[in-house]
């Protein structure tokens, strides 16, 4: 059988399609160049999915894609975890991927003939988010500038302006470049915590198969004024958890996983608020703040 595998946050996926040719151009840059037997995650498209390969024991939780215009609906079986996604133009024909925890593969009823690639490209990253849970690393909400060989993570709801706050540090800040700007992958590794970009980023087209030393995170919210803070303890923890994949919010087994990870993220990395306007100015101040008035250079 063919086999493509492709190196996300040093985690190695494996399709037994090839996802570049199929029209993903986002795994490109992650195309493995090296061979193993393992991988940590695999996937398989299939042209039907057996119902009794698995029982299925309750729903975690259920949201609307608007990238596929379509409803999801997340649930735990005996096995693992079914994600479903239908179509709200054919509501008769979900398309399921299930995530077996015992061999950490993945198997969805899409079939290379038949395959939506918003629909392929959110289900992967929802299985490949449970392997993240496993291995000490969450896929972050949030727009990462890497500034000097480290990177910052800005997060905040849809429409607070973490897109536009990264866009002003690459137009008014020497050096500033866009790392991610959607879903970047935050992992532990040797108890060193480091940001690695993604074959997620949103409506704008950032896929570098790169990773940074964090230098911080910031969550942005909008203001008639610019003001930074540090948060510790609890209000930490608050302003990243909303950034965690919220599907994941009520299973007991990846909400344990996320804390767990979160709460080793911040023994070492700090997180801060910005309120701000949508002005260099509040740019500069995030960067003097967060990596340093010396750093600073226009």
């Amino acid at each position: 059988m063919n086999c493509y595998d492709y190196i996300i946050a040093d985690l190695r996926l494996r399709s037994d399609v090839d996802l570049v040719e199929l029209g993903l151009r986002g795994f490109k840059p992650f195309v493995a160049t090296t061979k193993s037997e393992d991988a940590d995650c695999t996937i398989s498209l299939l042209e039907s999915l057996d119902a009794e390969e698995y029982i299925v024991k309750r729903e975690i939780s259920s949201c609307y894609v608007a990238e596929s215009d379509a409803d999801s609906r997340f649930y735990s079986t005996d096995k693992g975890y079914l994600y479903s996604m239908t179509l709200r133009n054919d509501i008769d024909s979900p398309i399921l991927f299930h995530y077996d925890h015992a061999n950490r593969h993945a198997k969805t009823n899409l079939s290379v003939e038949s395959c939506d690639l918003s629909i392929l490209r959110f289900g992967i990253w929802m299985m490949f988010g449970i392997t993240l849970s496993e291995n000490r690393a969450i896929a972050i909400h949030s727009s990462v500038i890497e500034y000097h060989g480290r990177g910052i993570l800005f997060l905040g709801e849809s429409g607070t302006g973490k897109s536009t706050h990264t866009r002003l540090w690459r137009e008014g800040i020497a050096g500033a470049k866009l790392l991610n700007d959607d879903s970047p992958i935050v992992r532990i590794i040797d108890d060193n915590v480091k940001v690695f970009g993604s074959p997620w980023s949103g409506k704008t087209p950032c896929y570098k198969a790169l990773s940074y030393p964090i230098a911080g995170f910031c969550r942005l919210s909008q203001a008639p004024h610019n003001e930074i803070r540090r948060l510790k303890g609890i209000a930490a923890i608050g302003a990243l958890l909303p950034s965690a994949p919220p599907q994941y919010a009520h299973d007991e087994h990846l909400q344990s996983g996320i804390l767990q990870t979160l709460g080793d993220i911040l023994k070492s990395t700090p997180v801060y608020h910005l309120a701000c306007l949508p002005n260099i100015e509040a740019a500069e101040l995030s960067c003097k703040t967060i990596i340093g008035d010396e750093e600073l250079t226009r």
